[in-house]
Protein backbone atom coordinates (compact mmCIF):
# COMPACT_ATOMS: atom_id res chain seq x y z
CA UNK A 1 0.00 0.00 0.00
CA UNK A 2 1.41 2.93 -0.92
CA UNK A 3 0.64 6.20 2.01
CA UNK A 4 -0.22 9.47 0.00
CA UNK A 5 -0.18 13.23 1.61
CA UNK A 6 -1.95 16.07 -0.77
CA UNK A 7 -0.35 19.42 -0.70
CA UNK A 8 -1.90 21.59 -2.34
CA UNK A 9 -3.73 25.33 -0.77
CA UNK A 10 -6.77 25.40 -3.01
CA UNK A 11 -9.66 22.95 -0.93
CA UNK A 12 -11.36 21.70 -4.04
CA UNK A 13 -8.12 20.40 -5.86
CA UNK A 14 -7.16 18.64 -2.64
CA UNK A 15 -10.66 17.24 -2.62
CA UNK A 16 -10.40 15.72 -6.06
CA UNK A 17 -6.65 14.27 -5.70
CA UNK A 18 -7.71 12.88 -2.83
CA UNK A 19 -11.10 11.07 -4.77
CA UNK A 20 -9.11 10.00 -7.59
CA UNK A 21 -6.56 8.68 -5.91
CA UNK A 22 -8.15 6.73 -3.57
CA UNK A 23 -10.20 4.87 -6.06
CA UNK A 24 -6.69 3.74 -7.44
CA UNK A 25 -5.53 0.04 -5.91
CA UNK A 26 -2.80 0.22 -3.70
CA UNK A 27 -3.37 3.66 -3.04
CA UNK A 28 -4.50 5.03 0.44
CA UNK A 29 -4.35 8.71 1.36
CA UNK A 30 -3.08 9.48 4.80
CA UNK A 31 -2.97 13.35 5.32
CA UNK A 32 -3.60 16.81 3.37
CA UNK A 33 -2.21 19.76 3.79
CA UNK A 34 -2.59 23.51 2.44
CA UNK A 35 0.65 24.74 3.09
CA UNK A 36 4.13 23.74 3.09
CA UNK A 37 4.60 24.22 7.13
CA UNK A 38 1.81 22.21 7.10
CA UNK A 39 3.20 19.92 5.56
CA UNK A 40 6.32 19.10 7.05
CA UNK A 41 4.83 18.88 10.18
CA UNK A 42 2.25 16.11 8.90
CA UNK A 43 4.70 14.43 7.07
CA UNK A 44 6.80 14.07 10.42
CA UNK A 45 3.72 12.69 12.17
CA UNK A 46 1.81 9.93 9.63
CA UNK A 47 5.32 9.12 7.92
CA UNK A 48 3.85 9.13 4.10
CA UNK A 49 5.55 6.97 1.48
CA UNK A 50 5.04 9.56 -1.11
CA UNK A 51 4.07 13.85 -0.76
CA UNK A 52 1.90 15.24 -3.86
CA UNK A 53 3.52 18.76 -3.32
CA UNK A 54 2.15 21.68 -5.00
CA UNK A 55 4.72 24.53 -5.58
CA UNK A 56 3.10 27.90 -4.96
CA UNK A 57 1.40 28.47 -2.06
CA UNK A 58 1.17 30.95 1.21
CA UNK A 59 4.04 31.11 3.63
CA UNK A 60 5.74 28.17 2.98
CA UNK A 61 6.13 27.00 -0.84
CA UNK A 62 6.46 23.82 -2.59
CA UNK A 63 10.37 23.72 -2.58
CA UNK A 64 11.22 24.89 0.93
CA UNK A 65 8.76 21.81 2.08
CA UNK A 66 10.37 19.12 -0.53
CA UNK A 67 13.53 20.19 1.34
CA UNK A 68 12.44 19.78 4.66
CA UNK A 69 10.58 16.71 3.60
CA UNK A 70 13.36 14.93 2.05
CA UNK A 71 15.99 15.79 4.89
CA UNK A 72 13.94 14.60 7.23
CA UNK A 73 12.87 11.19 6.54
CA UNK A 74 12.17 8.76 3.66
CA UNK A 75 9.36 9.74 2.17
CA UNK A 76 9.71 10.85 -1.75
CA UNK A 77 8.22 14.19 -3.28
CA UNK A 78 6.75 14.25 -6.37
CA UNK A 79 5.76 18.02 -7.36
CA UNK A 80 2.04 18.91 -8.88
CA UNK A 81 2.04 21.78 -9.95
CA UNK A 82 0.09 23.93 -12.71
CA UNK A 83 3.60 25.92 -13.20
CA UNK A 84 6.45 24.81 -15.08
CA UNK A 85 9.37 27.29 -15.57
CA UNK A 86 12.96 26.49 -15.95
CA UNK A 87 14.26 28.14 -12.34
CA UNK A 88 11.09 26.13 -10.60
CA UNK A 89 11.84 22.84 -11.95
CA UNK A 90 15.61 22.94 -11.23
CA UNK A 91 14.47 24.37 -7.46
CA UNK A 92 12.47 21.82 -7.02
CA UNK A 93 15.11 18.71 -8.53
CA UNK A 94 17.84 20.82 -6.18
CA UNK A 95 15.42 20.57 -3.22
CA UNK A 96 15.19 16.95 -3.38
CA UNK A 97 12.24 16.16 -5.02
CA UNK A 98 11.90 12.78 -7.24
CA UNK A 99 9.15 13.91 -9.91
CA UNK A 100 7.31 16.59 -11.45
CA UNK A 101 4.14 16.25 -13.12
CA UNK A 102 1.61 19.16 -14.13
CA UNK A 103 -2.01 19.10 -12.82
CA UNK A 104 -2.92 19.24 -16.35
CA UNK A 105 -1.49 15.68 -16.69
CA UNK A 106 -4.15 12.59 -17.70
CA UNK A 107 -4.92 10.80 -14.33
CA UNK A 108 -2.95 7.41 -15.77
CA UNK A 109 -0.05 9.64 -16.04
CA UNK A 110 -0.07 11.04 -12.65
CA UNK A 111 -1.15 7.54 -10.98
CA UNK A 112 2.04 5.94 -12.95
CA UNK A 113 4.22 8.61 -11.67
CA UNK A 114 3.26 8.33 -7.82
CA UNK A 115 4.39 4.69 -8.20
CA UNK A 116 7.07 5.01 -10.43
CA UNK A 117 8.59 7.73 -7.44
CA UNK A 118 7.52 5.09 -4.92
CA UNK A 119 10.10 2.53 -6.21
CA UNK A 120 12.22 5.00 -6.20
CA UNK A 121 12.70 6.07 -9.39
CA UNK A 122 11.90 9.79 -11.64
CA UNK A 123 8.70 10.89 -12.61
CA UNK A 124 8.70 13.47 -15.39
CA UNK A 125 6.40 14.93 -17.66
CA UNK A 126 7.41 14.50 -21.13
CA UNK A 127 7.25 18.47 -21.61
CA UNK A 128 9.23 19.00 -18.32
CA UNK A 129 12.10 16.17 -19.19
CA UNK A 130 12.39 18.14 -22.18
CA UNK A 131 13.29 21.18 -20.89
CA UNK A 132 15.16 19.68 -18.53
CA UNK A 133 17.41 18.28 -21.21
CA UNK A 134 17.29 21.52 -23.69
CA UNK A 135 18.14 23.15 -20.37
CA UNK A 136 21.31 21.01 -19.70
CA UNK A 137 22.07 21.23 -23.38
CA UNK A 138 22.81 24.98 -23.18
CA UNK A 139 26.20 26.49 -23.15
CA UNK A 140 27.07 27.95 -19.88
CA UNK A 141 27.61 31.70 -19.45
CA UNK A 142 30.95 32.42 -19.69
CA UNK A 143 32.80 34.47 -16.92
CA UNK A 144 33.13 38.09 -17.48
CA UNK A 145 35.71 39.29 -15.28
CA UNK A 146 35.76 43.51 -14.30
CA UNK A 147 39.13 45.42 -14.85
CA UNK A 148 39.94 45.05 -10.99
CA UNK A 149 38.91 41.65 -10.62
CA UNK A 150 41.38 41.16 -14.04
CA UNK A 151 44.23 43.10 -11.99
CA UNK A 152 44.03 41.33 -8.97
CA UNK A 153 44.24 37.65 -10.12
CA UNK A 154 47.02 39.16 -12.65
CA UNK A 155 48.81 40.13 -9.46
CA UNK A 156 47.73 36.59 -7.77
CA UNK A 157 49.34 34.71 -11.12
CA UNK A 158 52.08 36.63 -10.58
CA UNK A 159 52.73 35.06 -7.28
CA UNK A 160 51.71 38.66 -4.75
CA UNK A 161 49.81 38.06 -1.55
CA UNK A 162 46.67 39.79 -0.77
CA UNK A 163 48.76 42.24 1.45
CA UNK A 164 51.19 43.25 -1.53
CA UNK A 165 48.15 43.55 -3.71
CA UNK A 166 46.53 45.82 -1.65
CA UNK A 167 50.05 47.96 -1.74
CA UNK A 168 50.03 47.67 -5.46
CA UNK A 169 46.66 48.72 -6.25
CA UNK A 170 46.14 51.39 -3.52
CA UNK A 171 43.43 49.18 -2.12
CA UNK A 172 42.54 47.68 1.63
CA UNK A 173 43.41 43.72 2.03
CA UNK A 174 40.02 43.10 2.50
CA UNK A 175 38.75 45.19 -0.31
CA UNK A 176 41.37 42.09 -2.19
CA UNK A 177 39.74 39.82 0.03
CA UNK A 178 36.06 40.75 -1.86
CA UNK A 179 37.61 40.97 -5.02
CA UNK A 180 39.06 36.94 -4.94
CA UNK A 181 35.72 35.65 -3.37
CA UNK A 182 33.99 37.33 -7.01
CA UNK A 183 36.23 35.89 -8.87
CA UNK A 184 35.78 32.33 -7.25
CA UNK A 185 32.12 32.90 -7.75
CA UNK A 186 31.94 33.80 -11.37
CA UNK A 187 34.70 30.79 -12.15
CA UNK A 188 32.98 28.54 -10.29
CA UNK A 189 36.01 27.42 -8.05
CA UNK A 190 37.14 27.46 -4.48
CA UNK A 191 41.15 28.67 -4.55
CA UNK A 192 43.86 30.83 -6.48
CA UNK A 193 45.36 28.19 -8.19
CA UNK A 194 42.45 26.77 -10.07
CA UNK A 195 40.66 30.57 -10.58
CA UNK A 196 44.12 31.40 -12.51
CA UNK A 197 44.41 28.20 -14.29
CA UNK A 198 41.37 28.46 -15.18
CA UNK A 199 41.25 32.46 -15.98
CA UNK A 200 44.54 31.42 -18.34
CA UNK A 201 42.95 28.33 -19.80
CA UNK A 202 39.62 30.86 -21.20
CA UNK A 203 42.03 33.21 -21.84
CA UNK A 204 40.84 35.81 -19.17
CA UNK A 205 44.52 36.73 -18.08
CA UNK A 206 47.73 37.33 -20.57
Amino acid sequence: MIRLLIVDDHPVVRAGLAGMLSDEPGFEVVGEASDGDQAARIAAAVHPDVVLMDLRMPGVGGVEATARITAAGDAKVLILTTYESDDQILAAIEAGASGYLLKASPQAEIVAGIRSVAAGQTALSPHVAARLVERMRAPAPEAVLTLRETEVLQLVARGNSNKQIAVALGIGESTVKTHLLKVFEKLGVADRTRAVTLAMERGLLR
